[in-house]
């Protein structure tokens, strides 16, 4: 029988190598429906490999599920068998995981890691005991158990020491850094983290890190969080940098293989030519042989191993080499994030980075790139116009997720940079965009609410709606539960008040700045304190404490500009240090500063803000009595007001104008949410991002009539999921 089982098995390969997965699935079945008996070790040999099949190219966890429930029932009864199973165990385990069955899921691997426990300290049974603590880990961080999450990674840690295995350190390292930036109970504990993984890093051979690609990217990507969310930007950049090199020279390798393999295919067809000349063959052998040994290099310098566990990426057709980004090594090999998703995110650091210091052209090409990055992933899920949250196949949500939410991040940026170069329209559409996305994946894009409401209050400040502005900062208040994001709002709705400038509105801006003010001292990084001083300056302005409102401005813009290297926050914070040395008849450092202000305002192409400074430039003149410089000046801020209303008048006249800015809040229907919300937090472990970014306050018009605001930059994003 074993060789009717070998034949079969055979038949299932030949066409699972052709792609035709159902007919090598009916192969495998075929043998455990017999009414013959095989020994148990065939049927659960055959029943892994039916389940390894139905997870890598079919959207059945249940029928895979059972495949295994089996398999372990039968292999009770065999004492040996640790390898098979292992592989039972860690492949139930991630079907239970699929169908957010996280009781069961833990039960299983404690079993796993019981008998891991009973058998000789091998490095087999270290390895295995890495990928049952790993999954354990991610377990425990969906039901928000962080510290038995550590404790599980700390375990895994330990064992991939005691084998030598340093990429595999790293793994856990890396790992254990996630979930602390996930908790944050305090930044020494996060930092010592940080610390570890650089340790890990240096630990593995300067020869070997280039085969460790996927860990490279996670590590450095985690770095950059971590220096987000501290406000960092200056160190953050370094790591930035090192990621876009790295994607580069990986996508220009895998041109490289593209090539290779297109000229050894085109070869392969000229040598199956019976007439070919012995000298003409001969030569074309010598030129295929070179190609091969070339591209063998290329992909030998890489961690993929042939003997992987099997299907550590849910739901999706096997992809070709180097489509994936391995983080450790078989048992394990699963990765963090697709490779086309971490590139996204490579292109959306730069945005966020580049963005405040004014690099518009390099961000608009990054948004382009990751956009189409990510439209691409989501057709390839099968998300094209009018599929909707309720229309997804299980295994597909948490996948979607990722892309919706990197997807939304692109579009935010997109609409803080339009909003910042005054182009309103095309902010407009970026922002319906936006609720578009979420009206129709209100569960999955849940995070994003506030981020919507926030960005409805920056467009209707924009365009001077500054009751409309208030609301919807309020609003967004109200759906965050992110203390950050919550105090950013309520600075933002303040100034919004201020500009409306009557004395019930001044009231409200002082109820919301006071008691948010004295928070400043407690946030991680400096965003919420440089955007806190600037409006505890202008109502400082407003009480006429002139001194004491330059001495907090000036602390903001110190901040603004050492820490958060922010160009239109300093523009801003500049122009209203003007303003005020001019109410103080400094009129020596009211035109130094101006001046430096004009020129960041040229250069962000931020007309509101130019409008701003030239008008006090034009009261500074006329208070020296230099009547040329007054009247040049005044004519090139009516050029740049009549610049601004007519941007202004084509996003009145616009058709999604006044859906932006009514004080109406989104209203969505909610989609099977229970169902969604496990699959979208089933990998929370591997790609929870809290990237801390976002566009910001705004700043006001003259001096007497601080009638208008304009965008004012970071500061916002709580605790994301992806």
């Amino acid at each position: 029988m074993e060789v009717v089982a070998e034949g079969l098995w055979g038949l299932a390969d030949y066409h699972e190598n052709i792609g035709e997965f159902g007919k090598a699935v009916k192969c495998l079945e075929a043998i455990c429906q017999t009414h013959v008996s095989f020994l148990p070790i065939v049927e659960v040999k055959t029943r892994l490999r039916i389940a390894t099949l139905l997870l890598k190219h079919t959207h059945n966890v249940n029928h895979a599920k059972s495949h295994l429930e089996r398999s372990q029932l039968l292999l009770k009864s065999i004492p040996s068998c640790f390898e098979l199973k292992c592989r039972t165990f860690s492949l139930l385990s991630q079907c239970y995981h699929l169908v957010g069955a996280i009781p069961p899921q833990k039960h299983i691997l404690y079993k796993a890691l019981d008998l891991i426990a009973s058998s000789p300290q091998e490095v087999a049974v270290k390895l295995w005991s890495c990928n049952f603590n790993s999954q354990l880990a991610n377990a425990l961080v969906i039901e928000g158990d962080y510290q038995s999450s550590i404790s599980a990674l700390q375990s895994g840690y330990l064992s991939a020491t005691e084998i030598s295995y340093p990429d595999l350190q790293m793994f856990f390292a890396t790992s254990i850094l996630h979930v602390q930036l996930m908790q944050w109970d305090d930044g020494s504990s996060v930092e010592r983290a940080i610390n570890k993984c650089d340790e890990a890093w240096e630990s593995i051979d300067p020869n070997r890190r280039g085969q460790c690609l996927g860990l490279l990217f996670y590590n450095e990507l985690l770095h950059i969080f971590y220096r987000l969310r501290i406000c960092d930007y200056k160190n953050a950049a370094h790591h930035v940098d090192k990621l876009d090199a790295a994607m580069k020279a990986d996508m220009q390798k895998m041109m490289e293989v593209q090539q290779l393999t297109s000229e050894i295919d085109a070869l392969n067809q000229s040598l199956s030519r019976p007439d070919l000349p012995p000298r003409e063959r001969s030569a074309l052998s010598g030129r295929q042989l070179q190609l091969q040994e070339r591209l063998k290099k290329i992909e030998g310098s890489s961690l993929t191993s042939k003997d992987s566990l099997e299907p550590a990426y849910f739901g999706n057709a096997r992809r070709a080499w180097g489509d994936n980004l391995v983080l450790a090594p078989a048992p394990m090999d699963g990765e963090w994030l697709p490779k086309s998703a971490v590139y996204a995110l490579v292109d959306l650091m730069v945005v966020i980075l580049g963005r405040p210091k004014g690099l518009f052209k390099e961000c608009v090409k990054r948004i382009q790139s990751g956009m189409q990055i990510i439209q691409d992933a989501l057709v390839k899920l099968g998300i094209t116009d009018g599929v909707r949250e309720v229309d997804l196949q299980h295994s597909a949500i948490w996948m979607a997720g990722v892309y919706l939410m990197l997807l939304m991040q692109f579009l935010e940026n997109k609409v803080a940079v339009d909003l910042t170069r005054s182009e309103f329209v095309e902010a407009q559409e970026a922002l319906v965009q936006m609720k578009d996305w979420f009206t129709r994946f209100p569960t999955i894009l849940q995070a994003c609410e506030s981020i919507i409401e926030m960005l409805r209050g920056q467009y209707a400040h924009s365009v001077g709606c500054y009751s409309e502005a208030a609301f919807h900062y309020v609003e967004a208040a109200k759906l965050t539960e992110s203390k950050q994001m919550e105090a950013m709002c309520h600075a933002y709705a303040a100034v919004s008040y201020f500009c409306i400038g009557d004395a019930e509105s001044s009231s409200q801006a002082i109820d919301l700045i006071g008691p948010v003010y004295q928070m400043k001292d407690s946030f991680a990084g400096v965003r919420e304190e440089a955007s806190l001083h600037f409006a505890y300056g202008l109502l400082l302005m407003r009480q006429q404490n002139f001194q004491e409102a330059r001495n907090r401005l000036a602390k903001g813009l110190q901040i603004a500009h050492n820490h958060m290297g922010n160009l239109q926050l300093v523009a801003q914070y500049l122009t209203i240090l003007g303003n005020l040395a001019l109410a103080l008849h400094d009129t020596v450092q009211a035109r130094e500063i101006l001046r430096s202000s004009l020129t960041l305002a040229k250069k962000l192409y931020d007309i509101p803000t130019q409008i701003w400074v030239l008008s006090v430039l034009t009261a500074l003149y006329q208070q020296l009595g230099e009547r040329g410089n007054e009247m040049e000046n005044d004519e090139y801020r009516r050029k740049k007001v009549d610049e601004l209303q007519r941007r202004l008048a084509d996003a009145y006249s616009s058709i999604h104008h006044i859906e932006l800015i009514n004080k109406v809040k989104l209203e969505v229907q909610q989609f099977h949410e229970l169902d969604i919300k496990r699959a979208t937090e089933g990998q929370s472990m591997r790609i929870n991002l809290d990237i801390p970014e976002s566009i910001g306050l705004s700043a006001p018009l003259p001096v007497q009539s601080s009638s208008r605001l304009i965008d004012l930059d970071p500061a916002r994003r709580g605790k994301r999921k992806i």
